[in-house]
């Protein structure tokens, strides 16, 4: 069975391009361009992972991020936020964890970069 992303981005454009590659390489992904609406996209699709968008209109990504982890159906969700306030340059490996423990990744977003970091987060999530 295929692993879920939700990708929460209020880029159209960039969601539609990031959807197009991560079906390419097997995952099932759900996209949602409005943040108010990212917890409720969540609960009704429950992904594995989800990507997230720190810097978007009316709601930003942190903001999205403490409602995912006060609802109990998502708490444990992992979620990768992206973010084009920092690019690769600044990150020693081009991921770094935050002090949430979220992992943070620079936009835009290297392909094979995602896919590891997608790799590590639901294996990790998968063993616990």
């Amino acid at each position: 069975m295929a692993k879920k992303v939700l990708l929460v981005d209020d880029e159209a454009g960039f969601t539609t391009l990031m959807k197009m590659n991560l079906e390419r390489d097997g995952y099932e992904v759900r996209v949602e361009n409005s943040s108010p609406l990212a917890v409720s996209a969540a609960k009704a699709f429950q992904p594995d992972v989800i990507l997230l968008d720190v810097v978007m209109p009316e709601m930003d990504g942190g903001d999205v991020k403490a409602k995912l982890d006060a609802d109990p159906e998502l708490t444990d969700t992992p979620v990768v936020m992206l973010t084009a306030l920092v690019d690769s340059t600044e990150l020693s490996d081009g991921a770094v964890a935050d002090s949430a423990g979220s992992m943070v990744l620079p936009k835009p977003v290297e392909m094979e970069l995602l896919h590891n970091v997608l790799n590590q987060v639901l294996s990790e999530a998968d063993s616990e």
